[in-house]
């Protein structure tokens, strides 16, 4: 078979577990917030919720196959309980799982999301899989995100395989690993890319500055490569850039406040980078990708609130009048 949608990236199960009683602080000279919870206290939850197969490679995958792409996933992962429980998942979402290798003696990826109020706070542990491109004939779109530390060479790996097929649109969304190796180490899957995903802060990260303005900021990414650049801005919205025209991208409606926010993210640009595959344009693709983040943070997890697309294209043509691109 011919895949539509290849993610390559490391699965993870997620462990939700609710907290009840924490605090907020945040930190105006590191310009971020942090979670505090009492020091060597017992500090009560209400529930935790085991969910298999996400991370941002597998949520595109599914996010793909959900709006009627043939989608698979190049990953690593244990032979272990959850491993084969990650299986079925990805199965469930019929996205294939023939690329995806277990390996003896390694145990699968757990995280553990501490969510309180509407966001979390992510305790990460990436194994060390010894990674590999498989054999496979080449896609259309290969979607690239979250490796782990030990990845550096499979992205040399990843970037020979592009350059032998130069048909194949790359989607770049760099994870935490990814980003923190820098564009010397991996900048030529930056330039190689059809295009770019990221969020304010990690532009900032990637840039080494204190670059606010979102366009500014999407000039700068974009002289790194990219043909396209796609900012996010939480609720606030996206933007995107194409070397020519520059959009803002607004969030689309929620029909309640997000229960939690898990995956809006990998939602977004997976759905952007579906839609460009379903042979729409960059303009209508944008207005896709807000639609299933809105939907997302709606559940727990990062996939259960991913849509088909049918159900996108329907509340597509019941967006209020104001949801529309704006060039900027």
């Amino acid at each position: 078979m011919k895949f539509d949608f290849i993610a390559i990236g490391d699965i993870v199960a997620d462990a939700f577990i609710r907290l009840n009683t924490a605090d907020i602080h945040t930190d105006e000279a590191k310009h971020r917030r942090e979670l505090c919870v009492s020091y060597g206290d017992k500090i009560p939850y209400e529930f935790v919720k085991l969910i298999y197969a996400v991370g941002n490679s597998a949520n595109a995958a599914v996010s793909a196959s959900r709006l009627g792409l043939k989608s698979a996933l190049v990953t690593n992962q244990g032979d272990d309980e959850i491993g084969k429980k990650n299986l079925g998942s990805l199965m469930r979402d019929k996205v294939a799982t023939k690329y995806v290798i277990s390996h003896p003696g390694i145990i699968s990826n757990y995280h553990y999301v501490l969510w309180f109020e509407a966001d979390r706070t992510i305790l990460i542990k990436h194994e060390k899989y010894p990674y590999s491109l498989p054999e496979m004939e080449a896609p259309k779109w290969i979607y690239l995100s979250s490796l782990g530390e030990n990845a550096l060479k499979f992205h040399d790996v990843i970037k020979r395989f592009l350059s032998d097929h130069p048909l194949i649109n790359l989607a770049f969304q760099p994870g935490t690993f990814q980003i923190k190796l820098g564009y010397e180490k991996i900048g030529g899957l930056y330039k190689r890319s059809k295009i770019f995903f990221c969020n304010k802060e990690e532009a900032q990260m990637i840039l080494k500055t204190n670059e606010s303005e979102p366009k500014k900021l999407m000039r700068m990414l974009k002289d790194l490569g990219p043909e396209v650049i796609v900012l996010t801005d939480g609720p606030a919205g996206a933007y995107a850039y194409n070397g020519r025209t520059a959009w803002f991208v607004p969030a689309y409606p929620d029909p309640a406040p997000p229960y939690e926010r898990t995956g809006a993210g990998d939602a977004f640009a997976s759905t952007v980078v579906a839609a460009l595959g379903l042979g729409l344009p960059l303009e209508k693709a944008l207005l896709w990708g807000p639609i299933n983040s809105m939907s997302v943070v709606q559940k727990i997890g990062a996939q259960e609130g991913l849509l088909s697309r049918e159900e996108l294209e329907e509340l597509l043509k019941d967006a209020p009048y104001g949801y529309k691109l704006k060039e900027i």
